[in-house]
């Protein structure tokens, strides 16, 4: 065998084995795809309150009595907080969404780890079971402008409208806020005031303190019950 000839069959050996190729490694899967990229959050100022997006890991809908009493419980137990508080909260299927206040950019992650060990507890201890409860990383969205904020309380508050849930076989439920939020302490409706069941215990959340979530955000208008928001 010539030379030549020799080199092409190492090379063509070569190039099946090791080496950085075209095509190779794992595959990405929408698993790895829908987690929130890792990289260093950017720096946070105690003006602008957060959108959170946490996505739940067991395979149950969130929107339960049992899991509504958890999440209640957790977010009492983190009133009280000075550098930072969650204002409202929205429960769905299979993700919570939060609004939240912290001091910087470590007191957001301080609180949120906190946030997520008490609940990941309840549920284990009520249901059993370890492991993780949330699948990913949180989503955290700076809120920034009034115009943004006054969105976000909406898109929040409102979600179940987003996704439908307030309809039952093609006619609107006769409740008018979901009662798997803090929609019912909310007092920037167009509507209301509307009265707490005595059988219902609200969510725990904290006066808004940012004045984005507290004021500012009323210059848009306030929020109609029957508002469907958007994508954010």
């Amino acid at each position: 065998m010539s030379g030549s000839e020799n080199g092409r069959t190492n090379a063509a050996r070569s190039s099946k084995h090791g080496g950085k190729r075209r095509g190779a490694g794992r595959k990405k899967t929408l698993r790895y795809k829908q987690d929130a990229p890792h990289r260093v959050r950017p720096p946070l100022s105690g003006r602008h309150p957060v959108h959170v997006v946490m996505r739940v890991q067991v395979r149950v809908s969130w929107r339960d009595r049992e899991y509504y009493k958890y999440v209640r419980r957790a977010m009492r137990g983190m009133l009280g907080r000075n550098d930072f508080q969650i204002v409202h909260v929205s429960i769905q299927d299979t993700h919570l969404h939060l609004l939240v206040e912290a001091d910087d950019r470590k007191a957001l992650t301080r609180g949120m780890q906190s946030f997520n060990i008490r609940l990941a507890r309840i549920v284990h201890a009520e249901q059993g079971g370890v492991g993780k409860v949330f699948k990913y990383r949180y989503h955290a969205t700076q809120i920034r402008t009034a115009s943004h904020a006054r969105h976000a309380l909406a898109y929040v508050l409102n979600n179940w409208r987003r996704h439908q849930l307030d309809i039952d076989n093609g006619r609107y439920l006769k409740i008018k806020l979901d009662p798997y939020s803090s929609a019912v302490t909310f007092s920037g409706w167009q509507q209301g005031p509307f009265r707490i069941p005595g059988d219902y215990e609200p969510l725990p959340v904290a006066a808004a303190r940012t004045a984005l979530l507290a004021e500012d955000w009323k210059m848009y208008g306030l929020i109609d019950i029957w508002e469907r928001p958007g994508p954010i």
